[in-house]
């Protein structure tokens, strides 16, 4: 096996296959990246697999004698990473790598290809959608998945494909995202639901928008093992569903409010962060709204405490509320408006966080709902 790339190319390649190799991995091959030049044609494709997560990437080279190698992932991410921006020589000698850039030489022990264990095969397509618009909405709504592996249906994304509609939903039992959107699906009446670790969903989402579309196939387990994949850029990257029913979560969404508050996005978000400062570990940040203004507090007693007031509109009864800030701040850093939207009903029961809609006829598509702390005395 040979061949010759332009470094940048190599880099860029072995750098996103090398996202998905396992920190720990239960057996020494599945720290290896795989690299395959075919016979026909003038293509490297680059693999890592760790029996969850596949990556899979193809870029042109000028290939000098087929072959397969398998060298440590991390470490050619590393070597790549580093090299200066000239044409990459890489061959494999028996049982060593060479890689050679301009004056660095590199020499690697490979691993046995037949050990490495064969990708799952894409599963048949489900539809597509414009990237950008992908990695947005995934953004929106993994911010507000759970980390707690010891409930892993509340780590996932819950993908519902309903004809042209998509939703997109997580929660980790203290915060609820929901982004709906509209997409390209291979058959009109397609209806299909997903549990998508939050974190490969992702970081695939955010490593797909070179390409200007993303294609998502999809397998629920009706034939085997519940897998889902995107496709992009000349990328592809699968990961198995998890397990486990999600809440309920649209019998959590209000219909009605009492009141509705506005407030200009970035001057709310930078008051919360000072406001915040002071507040110690697990206290609340306190939030009175009435006509015209927005106070907000922190601290209390002989503990340090500030206080800031803001302009906002109010629609409705005046209300204090009391949220974790941490998680404030993740919905209105999600919301993409100039103008965060907020409804309540009480203050002890959940609150929607929406941007404001262009047209005031029209719902939000994007909803994050957080639970209020409840304040003391």
């Amino acid at each position: 096996m040979r061949f010759r790339v332009e470094r940048d190319v190599l880099a860029d390649a072995v750098a996103w296959t090398a996202r998905t190799l396992p920190v720990r991995p239960s057996v020494p091959v599945l720290a290896g990246m795989m690299l395959d030049v075919s016979e026909d044609g003038s293509r490297l494709k680059l693999s890592g697999f760790d029996y969850e997560v596949s990556g899979q990437v193809s870029v042109d080279v000028d290939i000098v004698e087929p072959g397969q190698a398998l060298v440590s992932g991390r470490l050619l991410a590393e070597i790549t990473r580093n090299l200066p921006p000239q044409t990459v020589e890489f061959g494999v000698d028996g049982s060593k790598a060479t890689l050679s850039c301009g004056s660095a030489r590199f020499t690697l022990p490979t691993l046995p290809v037949e050990d490495y264990p064969t990708l799952p095969t894409m599963p048949s397509l489900a539809g597509s959608i414009g990237s950008d618009v992908f990695a947005a909405a995934v953004s929106q709504v993994a911010v507000a998945a759970g980390r707690d592996e010891t409930l892993p249906m509340l780590t996932g994304v819950r993908v519902e494909i309903d004809g042209e509609n998509v939703t997109l939903a997580s929660t980790d039992r203290y915060r609820l995202a929901v982004r709906e959107l509209r997409w390209k699906p291979e058959q009109d009446d397609i209806q299909a639901v997903a549990l998508v670790p939050a974190k490969t969903l992702a970081d695939t989402a955010k490593s797909l928008t070179s390409g200007a579309e993303v294609s998502i196939a999809l397998s629920t387990g009706d034939t085997g093992e519940g897998m889902i994949g995107f496709e992009g850029g000349g990328r592809r990257t699968t990961t198995r569903l998890l397990d486990g029913d999600f809440p309920k979560y649209r019998a959590l969404l209000p219909d009605s409010f009492n009141s509705v508050a506005e407030v200009h996005t970035a001057a709310f978000i930078e008051a919360v962060k000072r406001v915040s400062l002071v507040a110690e570990r697990n206290t609340p940040l306190r939030a009175s709204f009435s006509a015209g203004q927005l106070v907000l507090e922190a601290g209390t007693g002989d503990d340090a405490q500030a206080v800031e007031a803001l302009d906002a509109s109010l629609d409705g009864d005046d209300i204090q509320i009391a949220f974790n800030s941490t998680f404030l701040l993740d919905g209105l850093g999600a919301i993409d408006s100039d103008t965060a939207r907020l409804q309540f009903t009480t203050s002890t029961k959940p609150a929607i966080i929406t941007g404001k809609p262009a047209d005031p006829d029209a719902g939000a598509d994007y909803r994050y709902l957080i639970m209020p702390v409840r304040m003391a005395g």
